[in-house]
């Protein structure tokens, strides 16, 4: 959950996404281009209409219609004052490109927009509520609807806590910019806008709605999503930076709890990509260096982390990579101080070859169980020792971890609990962004779960995975794989009851349907797990090469 401090320093905003069907299918958009102005990070940027609200605007609840205070606080999630930011929105759309939703108190349509009201309105010498008063309007909010809820990122210069709405362009007006906040409108599609060619500048929130516009085919469907959203949660993206410079992470992206754990004033000084042989450190007990091995299997690449003692300053590798010299070399260099032990997760060969190189340029003795099994295996592997499940290690006087046997995906695989900040080092058993393959016979896909629900019951506040940046929410995150897992068993039964008996290559285009078919070869391991286990259950039966749900 957000702090409270997430709100300090924010100004009440309201923005209207104003929509029209194009002829032929799908929607489009209106957008104005914002004055250039220098040192204003929104200058020249093309955005929705919308602005700050002011006190004024509540003197605009007697001319609504479609909503009163009642019903748009509690859409708003809010005790009072919720019918402010739809007066808000009108009023700057109105200001800006001169669409005024409203009609006449005897229910006609405006034959003009009454655009000579727009300066001194901007200037704030007259509030829209005298203007529904003078000219005896109407606000019509009626089909309005609240899509989002966005704050400025923490950190940022001049930060706002927006409400977005999505409406009908009113009929038979015009929109024209006001060549003072908007210099230029545009009706574009929200396909056109964020395409490179258009070449607009986007904030992230503009481009986020964007993109989520671009899902529907028309006014109607977009409104009829945002009327059953459930509840309009508040998105905050932050602040980070990459390799290439800055950048922001999105609620959703594999970074954003970690930047936000990493930076939570929002400075911008967390990284939102991984690079291999970057230094990463996640706490004073806890450094991450990736390998430069990313693949298909791999991901971005294999995390090797550092865990110590700071007052003691005694170092343990779990995870060494490959054996890739300049990987190890860059663990000894990122060590803040001697490498006392390397402890393995297990023996893929992309998380225990580097062991015995790494142990003979440190001297430090190696821990992990020997494989089980041969297929695809690091049968190099030749531990010192071999901690059992339970085992404690102490590094120092103030960091322990704790040893956990978690079979599933490998059978010799352990994890790491580092007690004293509740993170899990979880190796390949929870792969952030996707699941992990589970390849029979060493990978068991009974075990994997027994080994999944044993992890839920743990009290964790982080995984540190193999793949992948660190991971927040672990019970719910575990839940997820779990249910998912579930959920494939089930397919994979439909699709034996689809078949009298058929083959592994057979069945994973139906069990694997949403699989990009280049990937069947991968799924087929774990669809091969799955029979197992069911097979196992009684569940179904195997005749030499050929499966089936019955003898």
């Amino acid at each position: 959950m957000d702090s409270p401090d997430v709100l300090a320093g924010t100004r009440e905003a309201a923005s209207v996404i104003v929509l029209r069907d194009r002829i032929g299918g799908g929607i489009d958009v209106l957008m104005l281009r914002r004055a250039e102005r220098e040192g204003d990070a929104w200058s020249g940027a093309a955005v929705f209409p919308g602005g700050v609200v002011n006190a004024d605007d509540r003197r605009a609840h007697p001319f609504a219609l479609g909503w009163d205070d009642a019903s748009a606080s509690a859409r708003l999630q809010m005790t009072a004052g919720g019918l402010d930011y739809f007066a808000a929105a009108v009023r700057e759309c109105f200001e800006e490109v001169g669409l005024l939703f409203a009609h006449e108190a005897s229910g006609g349509q405006l034959a003009r927009a009454h655009t000579d009201w727009r300066a001194p309105m901007q200037r704030g010498d007259q509030p829209l509520a005298a203007m529904c008063e003078a000219l005896d309007l109407r606000l019509d909010l009626r089909g309005w609807e609240v899509i989002s809820h966005w704050l400025t990122p923490l950190g940022t210069a001049r930060r706002f806590n927006t409400r977005f709405f999505v409406a009908r362009a009113p009929a038979a007006q015009e929109a024209l910019a006001d060549m003072g906040e908007a210099q230029q409108v545009m009706w574009l599609s929200p396909q056109d806008a964020i395409a490179p060619m258009t070449a607009l500048k986007l904030v992230a929130v503009t481009h986020e709605v964007l993109i989520l516009l671009g899902r529907f085919e028309s006014v109607d469907d977009v409104l009829a999503y945002a009327r059953a959203l459930p509840a309009i949660d508040r998105i905050l993206p932050r602040r980070a930076r990459t390799a290439a410079g800055a950048s922001i992470a999105m609620p959703g992206d594999p970074a954003y709890d970690e930047v936000a754990h990493l930076d939570p004033t929002g400075n911008g000084r967390a990284f939102s990509d991984l690079l291999p042989g970057r230094v990463v450190p996640l706490s004073s007990r806890l450094i991450r260096v990736t390998a430069p091995n990313a693949g298909v299997m791999t991901g971005p690449g294999t995390n090797s982390y550092l865990v110590g003692d700071p007052a003691e300053n005694r170092w343990t590798v779990v995870d060494p990579g490959e054996d890739d010299a300049a990987h190890l070399d860059a663990l000894v260099r990122a060590a803040p101080g001697p490498i006392e032990r390397i402890l393995v997760t297990h023996t893929h060969p992309d998380h225990s070859p580097g062991a015995a190189p790494l142990a003979r340029l440190t001297g430090a003795p190696v821990l992990g169980l020997r494989p089980q099994h041969a297929q695809h295996q690091d049968a190099t592997f030749a531990p010192d020792a071999e901690p059992a499940h339970g085992d404690t290690i102490r590094l120092g006087a103030t960091t322990t971890l704790r040893v956990l046997h978690t079979p599933g995906h490998a059978a010799n695989h352990l994890a790491f609990l580092l007690v004293e900040e509740r993170t899990l080092l979880a190796g390949d058993h929870v792969m952030q962004g996707g699941t992990v393959i589970i390849d029979p016979p060493d990978g068991d896909m009974a075990t994997y779960l027994a080994s999944l629900e044993a992890m839920r019951a743990l009290e964790l506040d982080w995984i540190a995975p193999g793949h992948g940046f660190l991971i927040a929410r672990p019970r719910d995150v575990v839940q997820g794989i779990i249910q998912h897992r579930l959920a494939r068993e089930s397919k994979v039964v439909a699709a034996l009851g689809a078949f009298a008996s058929a083959t592994l290559e057979q069945l994973v285009p139906v069990a694997y349907a949403d699989t990009p078919p280049p990937l069947f070869p991968l799924a087929q391991r774990s669809l091969h797990a799955h029979l197992v286990k069911l097979e196992g259950e009684g569940r179904a039966h195997r005749a030499a090469d050929r499966w089936s749900s019955r003898p």
